[in-house]
């Protein structure tokens, strides 16, 4: 499997090298035993100095993990939910809602909605039974907002101008199925940064390196794994204002509209989504920017021509982050 980037004679400096593996990696990561030693090749270092350069950037938290981001069908669910939360009461719902483990991400918003989570689940009913404890635990009404469907989910976006132009949303064709599942969850939480994390993923799961690289390849290649590669963490590498701009759309016009906004470039999500009483909003995209100035032109734009001008709207900025973690759809698997 063909990887990006350009050989080099002259090493990289650290910092240069920093920086490509933030920027370069983040999709189609190498498939192959020594990954390390074929990313280092194309900088000029060893294997070994790209090993110790994410430990760094994972330590310091400009990196989650290097890992799996499964697509649309690959299994289980994710819902989406918000709460309108007293101002004096945030602080301790917000944590109660964080102690939840499907809880992947957890902020405050700038909104009477004030409080927006999203759960991960194995199913549909597992991520409603979530909201469901965390209603009854608050005493608060938890608002439901399941994505019927996706027009872009890509947070992979180039660190040197995330106004290029997006990448298609694909869907798995398939389920992971059952035998895999405890891979599918490995991959959630993580390749281990050694020399050869292939052969260590199949000592977890009881497979052979090579099944793994096979199996790993079909789901790159299948859109199971939408991404795999270095995940970064945006807010701690200075893109830390990000707004959820929501539409009210007619049916009739969500195909014409969602794509359009997909499409525009700077635009990182974008969704259509069930309303709820009180919440009308249908249409969804997310915008990630190194300032509030930048965000808000890139949704005025990107509403402009999607003919979104005249929809009713609201542009729900981030305020304060409570919970960040990768997907649990397959935590179920090693239990």
């Amino acid at each position: 499997m063909d990887s990006p980037g350009i050989a080099r004679r002259i090493p990289l400096g650290p910092g240069e090298l920093r920086f490509a593996l933030l920027n370069d990696w983040q999709h189609d990561f190498p498939l192959r035993s020594l990954p390390f030693n074929h990313i280092g090749a194309r900088y000029g270092v060893s294997g070994a100095q790209v090993i110790r350069t994410l430990l760094l950037l994972h330590g310091e938290g400009a990196i989650s993990r290097v890992g799996g981001v499964f697509g649309i069908g690959a299994g289980g669910a994710a819902l989406l939910c918000a709460m309108a939360v007293p101002p004096a009461d945030l602080p301790h719902v917000a944590a109660r809602v964080s102690r939840a483990p499907e809880v992947t991400h957890n902020y405050e918003r700038e909104h009477t909605l004030n409080l927006w989570f999203v759960v991960t689940a194995g199913s549909a009913q597992g991520a409603a039974a979530v909201a469901d404890e965390i209603a009854a635990d608050t005493g608060l009404e938890v608002l439901r907002l399941p994505m019927r469907r996706a027009f872009r989910i890509d947070l992979g976006f180039d660190l040197h101008d995330p106004s290029t132009r997006p990448s298609p949303c694909t869907v798995a064709k398939r389920a992971v199925p059952p035998p895999f599942r405890p891979l599918a969850a490995q991959l959630e939480q993580g390749l281990a940064l050694t020399p050869r994390p292939y052969e260590a993923l199949g000592r977890s799961c009881d497979m052979h390196e090579s099944d793994v690289l096979r199996v790993l390849d079909t789901w790159c290649h299948d859109g199971t794994l939408r991404r795999f590669g270095v995940i970064v963490r945006h807010h701690e590498l200075g893109w830390n204002q990000n707004a959820m701009a929501v539409f009210t759309v007619p049916e009739a016009d969500i195909e014409r509209c969602g794509g359009a906004l997909a499409a525009h470039p700077g635009v990182t999500l974008c969704y259509q989504r069930d309303p709820a009483p009180g919440w009308q909003h249908n249409l969804y995209c997310m915008v990630h920017g190194r300032s509030r100035m930048d965000v808000e032109s890139v949704v005025t734009t990107a509403a402009r021509r999607a003919g979104l001008d005249d929809a009713p709207r609201a542009i729900l900025f981030s305020s304060r982050r409570f919970k960040q973690t990768g997907s649990r759809y397959f935590a179920g698997a090693l239990e």
